[in-house]
């Protein structure tokens, strides 16, 4: 798959190159224990309220939801409204996997002439573009003269209510 791309992309096993205009990686800190919090069984009604159970499944890791591959993963803040369509807001963290390939209607952190930007990767008739998730933001065409570097895919966002 990835012989056809009209993009690079880094090795996962290679440290993240560096970045500018003052933004910062995150990456997953080593906890000295797990923390693990209760996930009751029962649903959250979203419509009309449901007698609640107390009732405690099991517990619940958040770095076991979120992350499938800790070696391989990072963290970005999101920046700009480009990617509303698609939950994405301003400061939302996303959890970007680098060992995922680059597939079509994936979300994806690419650098573009040395810029980074998230956005949904797709192909059309076999031209690969970046889509916005905002009708106020154009394509952007992955062409033989874009220098684009493929990061990782977004496997989850993480924003406040």
């Amino acid at each position: 798959m990835t012989e056809s791309l009209p993009f690079s992309i880094l090795n996962p096993a290679q440290p993240l190159p560096p970045i500018r205009d003052g933004l910062a990686w995150f990456h997953l800190a080593k906890p000295e224990k797990k923390r693990r919090l209760p996930l009751f069984i029962s649903k959250v009604a979203a419509g009309f309220p449901s007698p609640a159970d107390d009732y405690v499944e099991k517990t619940l890791d958040l770095e076991e939801l979120l992350i499938q591959k800790p070696a391989a993963t990072f963290f970005v803040r999101a920046q700009g409204d480009s990617m509303l369509g698609a939950g994405i807001h301003p400061n939302d963290i996303l959890v970007v996997d680098r060992s995922k390939e680059p597939m079509p209607d994936k979300i994806v952190i690419c650098a573009v002439n040395g810029e980074l930007t998230v956005k949904r990767l797709m192909v059309t008739d076999g031209q690969w573009r970046l889509k916005a998730e905002n009708p106020a933001y154009p394509d952007i065409p992955l062409t033989e003269d874009l220098e684009t570097v493929f990061w990782g895919t977004v496997t989850n966002v993480i924003h406040p209510v």
